[in-house]
Parts: C-alpha cells; structure tokens; sequence
C-alpha cells in the first residue's frame, strides 16, 4: 500500500518498515533561480518562499516541507546584519556582540515585534494553508550553543567558553529562552517538528568533554520544553564519537554527517533514534546520474533496513549549484532501491 509522506515519515520515527525509505531534500535556493528573482527578493517574500517549498516538494517528491527562509534569521533578530550573495546562501555580517558589556545587557528579542520572524511565521501560515496536508512541515532553530558564533564571531565565541564562564552562563541563559519562544511560536503557526541545528556541540568544533559539559547539557534542559517532535542535526559535522549522548536526548531523529558509517550509526540507533543523512551536498554538484544511483543504493543498504532511515542531505540545505538533473537522479534511485523489503 502506498503511504503519504507524513504516514512514511511518521512510521519511519517509529522504527517500523514504511513502503519505502522516505526522503528529504532542500534545495531552498533554486526555486529563485527558475523564478528569475534576486535571492534576497525570493527570501524576502513569505509568498514566494511557501511557493517554492511547495512547488520543489511536487517536482522531487520529496517527503517533508523545511520552513526556513535562511539561517541568519535568528541573528537578524537579535540586531545583525545579513548579507545577500548571488549564488549562495545568506550569511551573517559583523558579529553585534563585541564586548562583554554587551552580553551583560542581552535582551532575548519580542518574537511579536521582530519583522524577520513574523516573516518566516508567516511563510508557515501560507504553507499550512496552500500545501496538500499530507507531508509534515519542519521549523529550525538554532541551539542556544551555536547561536553565539554568529553572535560573536567564531574565535572569540570559544575563548568566551574557556575564559568566563559567567558571561558564557548569561549568553547561553538569553539564547535558551529565546530558543524556545522561537520554537513554540514556529508550533503556533502550523509546523509538526523542529529541527534543532547545533553545529558547535560536534566533535568537529569542540571536544567531547566539553560538549557534556555545554551543549548536551543545554539540549536536555532545552528540548523538553519544545511543544513537539525535534530533531537534532550538527551541520554535516561528525556525531559518532558522542553518539551516546546525543541518544539520551530523545529526539525523534539525528542528522549525521558523510563521513559518518551509516552502518555503525544504524547499529547504535537502531529501535532509539532514526537517522537522517548523509549525501554530500558539495560533492552533489559533481555527480553523474550513475554516481547519484550507486551512492543512494549504498546508504540505503547501511542504515534502511527496519526502518529508521530518511534518506536527505548531510546539511540540510542543497548548494545552488547542483543541478536538477542530481536531484532527479537521487529520486529515481530512492524509487528504485528504497522500496521495502530493501533487498541486500
């Protein structure tokens, strides 16, 4: 029996076996380009952007709605500056904490009253409405942990950890607060899960003692407040090595990154959490549809067996520079390989 995308998502999370593997991807920039718009004339427009997600899912069927405009929005929020390019992402500009009197004085901003949120809370609204009901809609927040390098910068942001703890404790206690407003808020307006996207607590940026000491320790007083499904993803960085850990938080998936070995991931996950990864957006842009068909074939033979794998990106957001012909490639594989029972 053919199952909706929410019935294949839903009984993924599950750890049971949907019809087949379900799948994600983001390619949140390309819709701009067949439009003929400017990227920040596209992310600017709560219309265009519930437009696109809807007109993207339709064309790669795809499994599930990713509700973001761009990740600076946050930041954006809090006073930054984001920077427009023409053939990337947004970006943050100067970092608008500079001092530690500036910490000191942090101030969460009113959801209510910051224009950039209601932008995005509106997208959802228009999603909800226009958008055929039967795929789940994910919002993202940044983890109060990785939320500072924007904030700050990156080099001071990790002398800020070692050096004053005090101040650190202050930046992270706004950051929270903010963090879950932002989620409850993306809730209201009609998303069905949250991802939460903490890059700074992999091994990749910070050790793993630090880690149980910082941002494990803030997801599990975090994420229990989210009104929700979450899900925790790193950013395409490496989670192997706290892997543990992260499964005591209890989210409904992981993201794992591509170097990641989905097979070892799966064995530690198995019946716990569902995995979500790990095709490599940068290499993407590279792929031949033989390549596309063979990698697929592989990650689904690693981790899809019992359920518990949703096939997507190692980021979460696709590169504008990969072209369709990839992504329709990985969507014929998934349609050829991913079907349950997957064959070995």
């Amino acid at each position: 029996m053919t199952m909706t995308s929410l019935e294949r998502i839903m009984t993924t999370l599950g750890h049971k076996e949907p019809d087949r593997v379900p799948l994600i991807l983001n390619p949140s920039m390309h819709p701009a380009q067949e439009i003929g718009v400017s990227l920040k004339m596209y992310f600017r427009s709560p219309d265009l952007v519930a437009r696109g997600l809807i007109e993207t899912r339709a064309k790669l069927g795809t499994d599930a709605y990713i509700a973001l405009h761009y990740t600076p929005v946050e930041y954006e929020a809090f006073g930054g500056e984001v920077i427009f390019r023409s053939d990337g992402p947004p970006n943050s500009g100067r970092p608008i904490i500079t001092t530690g009197e500036r910490i000191d004085n942090l101030v969460a901003p009113d959801i209510q009253e910051s224009a950039c949120l209601q932008m995005v809370l509106e997208m959802i609204r228009i999603l909800k409405k226009r958008s055929p009901g039967d795929a789940p809609i994910f919002g993202v927040v940044l983890s109060p942990l990785s939320l500072p390098v924007m904030q700050m910068g990156f080099e001071d942001y990790i002398r800020l950890i070692y050096s004053d703890e005090d101040r650190f404790n202050k930046l992270i206690t706004v950051n929270s607060q903010f963090c879950v407003a932002w989620a409850k808020a993306q809730f209201e307006a009609g998303v069905d899960g949250i991802i939460y996207f903490d890059p700074v607590s992999s091994p990749t940026i910070i050790p793993p003692e630090l880690f149980k000491k910082t941002g494990l320790m803030i997801a599990k007083e975090v994420i229990p407040q989210i009104p929700g499904p979450v899900v925790a993803t790193y950013a395409s960085a490496r989670v192997l090595p706290i892997i543990d850990d992260i499964i005591t938080l209890k989210t409904a998936a992981i993201g794992v990154g591509e170097s990641e070995d989905l097979k070892e991931i799966k064995e530690k996950c198995a019946g716990k959490v569902s995995i979500i990864g790990n095709l490599n957006g940068i290499e993407m842009r590279h792929w031949t549809r033989e390549q596309a068909f063979s990698i697929v074939q592989k990650a689904i033979a690693d981790a899809a067996p019992g359920g518990g794998f949703i096939l997507s990106d190692n980021h979460g957001e696709i590169p504008l520079q990969v072209p369709y012909e990839v992504l329709f490639a990985i969507r014929d594989a998934v349609k050829t390989y991913g079907t349950y029972p997957i064959l070995s």
